[in-house]
């Protein structure tokens, strides 16, 4: 009996008239949204746009070749303007911002388990909120709840990267060379410190760029629970 009700079904559909078959498939799209529904279709999102992010950023020239390239902080124009006509330092500038880039790539991947961390503590109210908030909601959510926890354990893998690429070395050895000239005043910017903080305005940035992807195109939509949790939004 079971094998001929399977049967019947395709046959149904087949012969119906398309109007009753609309009928049918909108009943089925029109079951309501549980709140548990809801709730997964946005962690989805959240942990597609982050898992993209991260990939985005975590290769070589993720960084150096894209917009959220990584330059030198502002104290570094006079360090170079008075360096670059010393042996060794012509380059000084584009080999430092090369091993920066490098580092923060290096270290971009760590970002990952810290945000889905963020994602899976998300109340219920909270995800509404951010479903039917600003465009960037979710962006900040995650800003508000991640960011001095990233700083924090980004710094070390900063630190530890840059040492990897001889970024520290090389920027000491400008820093001690400038400050042994005369007629300056000594510098000594936190290098760790100016990286990791763009690389997160890096990072954030493409996590907002990709919660807007979700939120306006449909297309990015990649599964049918999203679809129907972002058309929520879309009314």
């Amino acid at each position: 009996m079971k094998r001929l009700y399977f049967l019947f079904i395709p046959l149904f559909l087949f012969s119906c008239d398309p109007k009753d078959l609309q009928k049918v498939l909108d009943t089925v799209n029109s079951v309501p949204l549980t709140n548990a529904d809801i709730a997964s279709g946005l962690k989805e999102a959240l942990n597609k746009g982050v898992d993209q992010s991260v990939k985005t950023l975590a290769v070589t020239d993720g960084y150096y070749a894209s917009i959220y390239k990584i330059v030198l902080p502002e104290e570094a124009t006079k360090v170079i303007d008075k360096l670059k006509f010393i042996p060794g330092f012509a380059n000084l500038e584009q080999e430092a911002i090369k091993r920066i880039n490098k580092a923060a790539e290096d270290a971009a991947s760590k970002a990952g388990p810290i945000f889905l961390g963020a994602v899976k503590q998300m109340t219920f109210e909270d995800v509404m909120g951010i479903l039917m908030g600003e465009k960037n909601a979710a962006t900040t959510y995650l800003h508000n709840k991640t960011y001095s926890s990233l700083y924090n354990e980004f710094k070390p893998v900063m630190n530890t990267s840059l040492n990897k690429f001889g970024a520290l070395d090389l920027w000491t050895d400008a820093i001690t060379k400038y400050n042994s000239l005369p007629f300056v005043t000594k510098v000594n910017p936190d290098l760790a410190d100016h990286v990791t903080s763009k690389a997160l305005v890096g990072l954030f940035s493409l996590v907002e760029k990709k919660e807007l992807g979700i939120r306006t195109d449909i297309n990015q939509r990649s599964s049918d629970l999203l679809k129907r949790v972002f058309a929520k939004q879309d009314k």
